[in-house]
């Protein structure tokens, strides 16, 4: 039976009361013994008694202040003012003050009674929404239970940030955590993790792993026939959405900021930190003593493929060992194996292929295949230059493509990228990257950072910053300077033409601006007789 408030049983109680009453067999026990029950004085429950004679409206909620013309409500205007003052009573009876006193209203109730009105006529849910947005208001509200339906019903997907510093090339960074879950056993199906910001590659990394069945994936799996995201882009790139497609799975896009819609992926990005994430060093949001709290200098952290280790071990213990509530008492694991429902499995090769992202035909040439301005070849190419192929490919994976054949769609081969810089080039490149990036960011935060004087009254802005006259003409004849040379096309204004008595090939004498000829050089050129140099006049003519 479920439990009533004492609250709610002043009504039927005087009611009752009531009715003895009038019929005559009202006694000061039984006004004592509801008195006891209700958990108020006896006084209190005949004046209960007297007023609900008056009027028998009053019986209905006993206890409680009855309407009146005079008495303070809730406006639009204070709504407005609540959310303004993010909640704060005293700012809002403050400004009412003000108001009236500028004539613009009536006077306000005293602090006491706004109070009273804003509990009375706003729910728990209005007030928090005022003070803390719609997220806060969203803790009041009620939400219908999801049937857990059958296994591979309905997949949730979704990224998720780790809390944890991870050692990657020597750098700490915040891996990133894309899995699959289902909502029917809450199994975890597939997990890909990318040490920088997830990409469509690892949504479809982790599709392979939450679609193959064989080890070490197994044996959760299969297609599911829903899968439900919550608008990321790279959940709804071209190339997921056209793999989704191949392999006959609904997209379920849902509304922005709705995490309740797929609470089971939401739950386990939560549960995740509690039971797996705070333990592990590095872990970003350990409390730390000190007024700033910071890393200890001498803290070891994990490296990325430790980490990615640790991870896959702990998802495995949450399928096979851990009971969620839910389940009541079963493991993931054994909801799925008592779940009877058939599976619709796919080939390795085939899911592989469906996950790839197409780049359309190209003809393999003695040099391989040209694909972005770059040539790939593989060792199966030997005879089939001349053959129209079809080109996949994985996004950002450009050191290898796969190739298909564009006739018969038979799989062919992968093909390498030629002349593949070595580690160590790469590393220099990557080097010279950095340190330019770092000396253009150091150059834009000089040229924005501008000071203020710091003002006691209400006045306009001053910039500080001195300049004399010389100094800005100097500066700005440098950038004029810069920006005019870096913009130069040499190939715009074609050369003078040469001297009359030089030899210029045909090639080149179309290519000369006719007119003034350059100027002799003061040394005979190498293989000229001294004497035979021409004098060039101020007119242009040769004498």
């Amino acid at each position: 039976m479920p439990a009533v408030s004492v609250r709610a049983l002043r009504g039927p109680a005087v009611r009752r009361l009531l009715v003895l009453r009038r019929e005559g067999k009202l006694t000061t026990g039984r006004v004592r013994s509801a008195a006891d029950v209700l958990g108020v004085r006896e006084r209190a429950v005949w004046r209960w008694l007297a007023a609900a004679e008056r009027d028998e409206a009053a019986a209905r909620a006993p206890g409680e202040r009855a309407a009146y013309s005079g008495r303070f409500t809730v406006t639009d205007e204070v709504r407005a003012l609540l959310g303004l003052w993010k909640g704060n009573v005293a700012a809002v009876h403050r400004e009412l003050a003000a108001r009236a006193a500028r004539g613009e209203g009536d006077p306000p109730p005293s602090i006491p009674t706004l109070h009273r009105a804003i509990r009375r006529d706003l729910s728990p849910g209005e007030r928090a929404g005022l003070v803390g947005g719609e997220r806060a208001a969203r803790k009041h509200d009620v939400f219908l239970a999801r049937s857990r339906g059958w296994r591979n019903k309905v997949w949730e997907t979704d990224h998720m940030q780790v809390p944890v510093l991870v050692d990657v090339d020597g750098k700490p960074r915040r891996p990133w955590i894309t899995w699959f879950t289902d909502c029917a056993t809450n199994a975890i199906t597939g997990v890909a993790v990318t040490p920088v910001h997830p990409s469509r590659e690892s949504v479809l990394a982790a599709l392979r792993s939450a679609v193959l069945r064989e080890d070490p994936y197994g044996p959760f799996g299969g297609l599911p026939e829903k899968v439900q995201v919550d608008r990321g882009k790279d959940f709804l790139s071209r190339t997921v959405t056209a793999a989704f497609d191949l392999l006959d799975v609904t997209v379920e896009d849902l509304p922005a900021y709705t995490p309740h819609l797929k609470g089971t992926v939401e739950g386990l990005n939560r549960t995740v930190e509690s039971m797996f994430l705070a333990a592990l060093p590095g872990y970003a949001r350990q409390p730390r003593p000190g007024k700033r709290p910071s890393r200890p200098k001498d803290e070891v952290l994990l490296s990325f493929e430790d980490f990615t280790a640790r991870l896959l071990a702990w998802t495995r213990w949450w399928n096979t060992e851990h009971r969620p509530a839910p389940l009541r008492g079963r493991t993931p694991l054994e909801a799925w194996q008592d779940d009877p429902t058939p599976l619709r499995d796919v080939s390795a090769a085939d899911l592989w292929t469906f996950t790839l992202e197409d780049a359309g035909s190209r003809t393999l040439t003695t040099r391989g295949i040209r694909f972005k301005k770059r040539d790939y070849v593989g060792a199966w190419m030997t005879g089939q230059a001349g053959i129209q192929v079809r080109v996949r490919f994985m996004p950002h994976h450009d050191h290898r493509i796969e190739v298909y054949h564009a006739a018969t769609g038979r799989y062919l081969g992968p093909a390498d990228l030629a002349d593949q810089a070595t580690e160590e080039q790469v590393s220099a490149v990557r080097r010279a990257r950095a340190a330019r990036s770092r000396r253009l960011k150091k150059d834009l935060e000089a040229s924005q950072r501008e000071r203020y004087a710091a003002v006691t009254q209400a006045e306009a802005p001053q910039r500080l910053g001195a300049l004399t006259t010389a100094q800005a003409e100097a500066e700005l004849a440098q950038a004029a300077g810069t920006d005019l040379s870096a913009l130069a096309m040499p190939d715009l204004i074609p050369p003078a033409a040469p001297p009359a008595d030089w030899r210029t090939p045909p090639s080149l004498v179309t290519r000369t601006a006719p007119g003034r000829p350059a100027p002799v050089p003061s040394e005979p050129a190498p293989g000229r007789v001294p004497g035979s140099t021409a004098q060039t006049t101020e007119d242009g003519d040769a004498s």
